[in-house]
């Protein structure tokens, strides 16, 4: 499932983290990459222990935590602390696949990588190039999102960031252990969520067909989930 997710950050939110990212030291962004990653990555990122990498992860993850849509299509179990990266005139990442389980450097805990997010905290209208793309098994999906959007999608897809040949692209990314490890699954309850959302406007909470399909969205989340 590929998502596109709106507003995930309040544009006072987007401008503190601009404001911070700008006075931030940046570093070579293999330090995140697995070997084979590392020889096609070509950008810059925050130190994820820094203290502006601490700040800005825990804004990152309370807008997360609000966002009932997030919520719904990645069923968090465990979110890997948030990353910061950028890419100026040049820079860009050939395709790969993330690495399945990413251990937290502070915390020593380990987590599957089910979902990939990436954060857009440029405009599309900063810089050219830059394009995230992404293949699945119904082709390839460029995403270049406003500020403050997110577009989630299986970490087992392949991608990519296309070099970028003006201006620089700033982001946030981080991984997600679903509560349901299957990414067809999790189609499935998210679209069966958002059905349910959209009867229940129609019919009101108290109907007894919404009542029922609320009691299988959830025997379905305790048959396919893993905590």
């Amino acid at each position: 499932m590929l998502l596109h997710i709106p507003r995930i950050l309040t544009q006072d939110e987007l401008t503190h983290c601009r404001r911070v990212l700008d006075a931030a030291d940046w570093i070579d962004g293999k330090v995140t990459a697995g070997d084979q990653s590392a020889k096609a990555k070509v950008n810059l990122q925050v130190p994820q222990t820094s203290d502006t990498g601490r700040e800005l992860g825990t804004l990152v993850l309370r807008a997360l935590a609000r966002n009932d849509l997030f919520t719904s299509a990645a069923l968090p179990l465990r979110v890997f602390p948030p990353l910061f990266n950028r890419y100026d005139t040049g820079m860009y990442f050939d395709a790969h696949v993330d690495n399945a389980i990413r251990p937290d450097p502070e915390s020593g805990f380990r987590i599957r990588t089910d979902v990939s997010s990436t954060l857009f905290l440029t405009d599309p209208d900063e810089y050219d190039g830059g394009e995230l793309v992404i293949a699945d098994t119904y082709g390839t999906h460029e995403v270049k999102l406003p500020a403050g959007d997110l577009v989630l999608y299986p970490a087992t897809s392949l991608h990519s960031v296309r070099r970028i040949t003006r201006g620089s692209r700033w982001a946030s990314f981080f991984w997600t252990q679903s509560m349901v490890k299957d990414d067809g699954c999790r189609a499935i309850l998210h679209e069966f969520d958002r059905s349910i959302i959209t009867a229940r406007q129609a019919l009101g909470d108290g109907n007894p067909a919404i009542l029922g399909l609320t009691a299988t969205y959830h025997n379905l989340v305790r048959r396919w989930s893993e905590l």
